[in-house]
C-alpha cells in the first residue's frame, strides 16, 4: 500500500514539474541504456556459451556435437516456453507490429526477459537463428511496459516501444543511424519531430552502452579493403537482381516451412522433426551453426579454411567447383535451417540469417566471375558486403536499413553508391514478385497490418463495433402503419428497421416514404410489408473497415444496417465514420 502511495505521489509530482515531451526524452535514455545492457547480456552469453560448448573438443567428434547441441537447445526452449513463461507467443518483429495494430502497442511484460533467455538457449546451443529479433522484442517490451506504467497514451507508448527496438539494434551492431532507420521504416507509422528525437536519444544510448562494455571480439565490424570502382556498376546491378530473387526464395521458403510446422500440433513431434532436421543440416554443414557472423567475418577476410572447417568439404578449399557447391548450399540451406529452428520451437529471428545468405551470395557471385576470368578481378569483400545489405533489404522490405547498417558496420561510406544501387534494385525486384515481407505477410492476410499510408493505417485501427449506432426504433414485421406512427412519435431517427420475431432484418421503412400518408387514418391498416424497402446493402459484423467504406461508396447510402448471421445489430452512418476516422487520425499522427 505504501509503495502504491509513493508511486501515486511521484506521478502527481511528474505531471506538475515535467512536461510530456521532456519526460519521454528522459525515458528514452533509460530505455536505450536498458536495451543496450540487454543486448550486451545476450550477445556475451551466446558467444561465451559457444566457446564453452565447443572449446577443447576433439575435432573428429565435433560434428556429432553439431548434430546434438541444436536438438538440446530447441528442446530446452520448448520446456522454457511451456512450463516457465507458459506462453507460446512469438518473439519476432511481426508480433510487435501486431501489438501496435491490435493491442494499443502493449507488449507482454514477460517479453522483457523471456525473449532473451529463450534466444540464449536456442542460439547458445547452435540454433541457426539471429539474435536481433529477440533483442528487438525485449527492447520494445521494455519501452512499452515502462510507458504503460507511467500511464502514457497510445502514441507515446508506440514511440517508446520503437525506442526500445532502436536502442537494441544500435547496441547489437553499434549502428545508431541504421537503428533509427529500422524503427521508422519497419515499426512506426509516421515520422515527426515528436518521434525522431526520442529515437535518436535511445539509439545513441544503446550504442554507447555496448561500445563501453562489449568485448571487441564480439562486436560485428568489417573493414573495407578495396575502394569502389565505377566500372563495377554493371556487376552491382546484376548482384541486386540476384539478391532480389534470393530474397523472394528466402521469404517463400521460410513462410512455407513455418506453415508446415504450425500444422504439427503435438509439441514432441514438432521438436523431434525439427531437431533431427536441424541436426542433420548442421552435421554436414557446420557453417550453419549459430548466427554465422564468425563465418561471414572469415569469408570477408578471405579465410576459406575457417568457413569450411569441420565440414565434409574441409579438404577441398582449392577445388573451385567444390567451393561453388559449398557456398551455393549455404545460400539455399541457411533459410531452411533457420525456419526449422524457429518452427520447431526455438526463439530467434531472420535478421542475421538474411545477412549471412547475402554474404554467401555476394561471395559466390565474385568467386565464379573471378575464376572464369570474365574480366578484371572484382573485390570479393566489397561484393560480399553489398550482398549482405541487398538481401537484408529485400527480405525485410527495408532497403534503407540494409544500406545504413552495412555503411555503419564498415565505419564509413566508401561503398554507399553500390550499396544504394544494389539494395534498391533488390527491393524493386522483390516488390515486383512478393508484395509482403516475411514480417508483414501473416498480418496482411488477417487484415491487421499497419502501413506508412496514413489512410490505410487509420482504417486498420478503426473497429466496426465502435461506430455501430443502436438507437434506431425497430418495428415488427406484422405491424401496420398505425403501429409505425406510434414508433415514429418516440424516435429521433428517420429510418426504422423491420425485424422478425427471431430478430432477423427483412427491410427498412424510411420516414420520407411515409410522411405523406402517416396522418391519413384511412391508411393506418396498411401492412408494414407494403411500406418497407430493402436497404441498398448491408454490413456484416465481420467486415473490415475497407469493405464498409467500399459499400458506402458503391451504394451512395448515408446509413447502412449491420447484421450478424442475418440478425439485426444496428446501423452505421457516414457521419459516425467520419468522426471516428478524424479522432483516430489525430491520435496516430498528432505531433
Amino acid at each position: 500500500m505504501a509503495k502504491t502511495t509513493r508511486w501515486r505521489r511521484f506521478l502527481i509530482w511528474r505531471l506538475r514539474h515535467i512536461n510530456n515531451q521532456t519526460f519521454i526524452l528522459i525515458l528514452s535514455v533509460f530505455i536505450g541504456i536498458t536495451s543496450g545492457m540487454t543486448a550486451l547480456i545476450l550477445k556475451t552469453a551466446v558467444y561465451r556459451g559457444r566457446e564453452f560448448l565447443l572449446e577443447g573438443i576433439n575435432w573428429s567428434y565435433q560434428n556429432y556435437l553439431f548434430f546434438l547441441y541444436p536438438m538440446i537447445g530447441v528442446g530446452l526452449t520448448l520446456v522454457f516456453k511451456k512450463y516457465i513463461i507458459k506462453d507460446f507467443v512469438k518473439h519476432n518483429i511481426t508480433s510487435l507490429l501486431h501489438a501496435i495494430s491490435k493491442r494499443n502497442s502493449i507488449v507482454k511484460l514477460h517479453k522483457t526477459y523471456s525473449s532473451v533467455i529463450g534466444s540464449i538457449i536456442t542460439a547458445g546451443f547452435g540454433g541457426s537463428i539471429g539474435l536481433e529479433s529477440p533483442i528487438i522484442s525485449s527492447g520494445a517490451a521494455i519501452g512499452s511496459n515502462m510507458a504503460r506504467n507511467f500511464h502514457l497514451n497510445y502514441k507515446e507508448i508506440t514511440i517508446l516501444m520503437a525506442c526500445g527496438a532502436s536502442g537494441a539494434i544500435a547496441a547489437i551492431f553499434n549502428t545508431p543511424i541504421a537503428a533509427i532507420v529500422f524503427a521508422l521504416e519497419v515499426l512506426l507509422i509516421d515520422l515527426s519531430r515528436f518521434s525522431l528525437i526520442p529515437l535518436l536519444v535511445a539509439s545513441v544510448s544503446g550504442a554507447i552502452t555496448t561500445k563501453l562494455f562489449l568485448d571487441e571480439d564480439i562486436l560485428i565490424e568489417f573493414a573495407i579493403t578495396h575502394a569502389f570502382e565505377i566500372k563495377d556498376i554493371p556487376f552491382f546491378i546484376l548482384l541486386g537482381i540476384l539478391s532480389g530473387l534470393t530474397s523472394v526464395y528466402f521469404t517463400r521458403m521460410f513462410l512455407w516451412i513455418e506453415n508446415q510446422f504450425e500444422s504439427i500440433r503435438l509439441l514432441r513431434k514438432r521438436m523431434l522433426i525439427g531437431g533431427l532436421g536441424l541436426g542433420i543440416l548442421i552435421f554436414y554443414f557446420p557453417a550453419l551453426y549459430g548466427e554465422g557472423y564468425n563465418v561471414v567475418k572469415a569469408l570477408i577476410g578471405g579465410r576459406l579454411d575457417e568457413v569450411f572447417q569441420s565440414s565434409l568439404f574441409e579438404s577441398y578449399t582449392d577445388v573451385w567447383y567444390m567451393v561453388v557447391i559449398f557456398i551455393g548450399a549455404m545460400v539455399i540451406l541457411k533459410v531452411i535451417a533457420t525456419s526449422i529452428t524457429i518452427g520447431a520451437g526455438g526463439i530467434g529471428g531472420i535478421f542475421a540469417p538474411s545477412v549471412f545468405t547475402g554474404a554467401m551470395l555476394g561471395f559466390l557471385f565474385v568467386f565464379i566471375y573471378n575464376h572464369f576470368q570474365f574480366g578484371e578481378p572484382l573485390s570479393a569483400s566489397n561484393f560480399t558486403l553489398v550482398g549482405m545489405a541487398s538481401v537484408l533489404g529485400g527480405v525485410l522490405h527495408a532497403p534503407l536499413t540494409g544500406i545504413f547498417l552495412i555503411a555503419e558496420i564498415t565505419s564509413g561510406y566508401e561503398l554507399i553508391v553500390p550499396l544504394m544501387l544494389s539494395t534498391t534494385i533488390s527491393f524493386i525486384t522483390v516488390k515486383s514478385i512478393q508484395k509482403e515481407s516475411i514480417i508483414t505477410s501473416q498480418l496482411a492476410k488477417k487484415g491487421e497490418l499497419i502501413t506508412h499510408n496514413k489512410d490505410q493505417a487509420v482504417l486498420r485501427f478503426m473497429q466496426l463495433s465502435k461506430v455501430i449506432e443502436t438507437d434506431f426504433k425497430s418495428i415488427d414485421e406484422d405491424a401496420t402503419l398505425a403501429d409505425l406512427v406510434k414508433v415514429i412519435s418516440k424516435s429521433k431517427r428517420n429510418i426504422f428497421p423491420v425485424i422478425t420475431e427471431e430478430g432477423f432484418l427483412i427491410g427498412v421503412v424510411l420516414l420520407d416514404e411515409v410522411r405523406e400518408i402517416m396522418f391519413n387514418e384511412e391508411m393506418y391498416k396498411t401492412p408494414i410489408s407494403h411500406l418497407m424497402i430493402m436497404p441498398p446493402a448491408s454490413i456484416s459484423y465481420q467486415d473490415s473497415m475497407e469493405t464498409v467504406l467500399k459499400k458506402f461508396k458503391e451504394t451512395g447510402a448515408w446509413n447502412l444496417p449491420v447484421i450478424d448471421n442475418g440478425k439485426y445489430i444496428g446501423f452505421v452512418s457516414k457521419s459516425k465514420l467520419f468522426s471516428a476516422y478524424r479522432q483516430l487520425l489525430v491520435r496516430i499522427t498528432a505531433d
